[in-house]
């Protein structure tokens, strides 16, 4: 890449990080419904067409952070060591990112990151999109699934159990922080219920998947 092309590409991703913080401050002070495309483009000293070139909708200026994690659960069990199935290295991962307090786990309780997620799961458009995001984790890992032979229905199969299994520790993480609890509190219950579904995935799916020998 020449130098030009790295400038103008430095500067795409500049606008479009000022776009997604200036819409996500607009949102969390006045509410998702209540502020328009018009009203993002206005406070960002944009059009409504540049806007749009950045972000296909309304929901993607709150969610576009969910895109950098679409392929995380394809990429931990692609490069999972030897010895390891691909439930496991999930369920590794995860418990990683909870000791971590990682958001993406629900088990924070920065105030950004609770006003954020309160935004989130309070209103369904954004609940709506997050299922785009969700089918395609499943597609990236069931693709990586069936990269090591695994039956196309069993790798999407696989896929959906893991991805659903993440997601849902995320949502009860995010409960335990709306109900008052801190992550330090909440940790214990958050590391023992994802220790208790992978579990009950292992049970099943580690018949079905390979363990990575090599």
């Amino acid at each position: 890449m020449d130098n030009t092309s790295g400038l103008r590409e430095s500067k795409k991703l500049r606008t479009r990080r000022q776009l997604a913080a200036t819409a996500l401050e607009l949102f969390l002070e006045h509410g998702f419904d209540e502020v328009s495309v018009a009203d993002v483009a206005a406070a960002a000293e944009v059009s409504k067409p540049t806007l749009f070139r950045y972000f296909p909708s309304k929901e993607d200026l709150v969610l576009d952070r969910f895109a950098d994690h679409q392929d995380e659960a394809a990429r931990v069990v692609r490069d999972r060591p030897a010895g390891q199935g691909p439930v496991g290295a999930v369920r590794a991962h995860f418990i990683e990112a909870l000791d971590r307090r990682d958001p993406i786990t629900g088990l924070c309780d920065h105030p950004d990151v609770v006003a954020f997620q309160r935004l989130l799961y309070s209103t369904a458009s954004l609940q709506a999109r997050i299922a785009h995001y969700g089918a395609r984790e499943v597609e990236m890992l069931a693709a990586v699934l069936e990269a090591e032979s695994v039956p196309p229905l069993t790798a999407r199969l696989a896929a959906l159990h893991l991805v659903t299994v993440r997601h849902e520790l995320g949502r009860e993480n995010w409960r335990r922080i709306d109900s008052g609890s801190s992550a330090d509190e909440a940790h214990p219950a958050a590391a023992a219920d994802a220790d208790r579904a992978f579990a009950m995935l292992a049970g099943g799916l580690d018949q079905a998947l390979p363990i990575r020998t090599a």
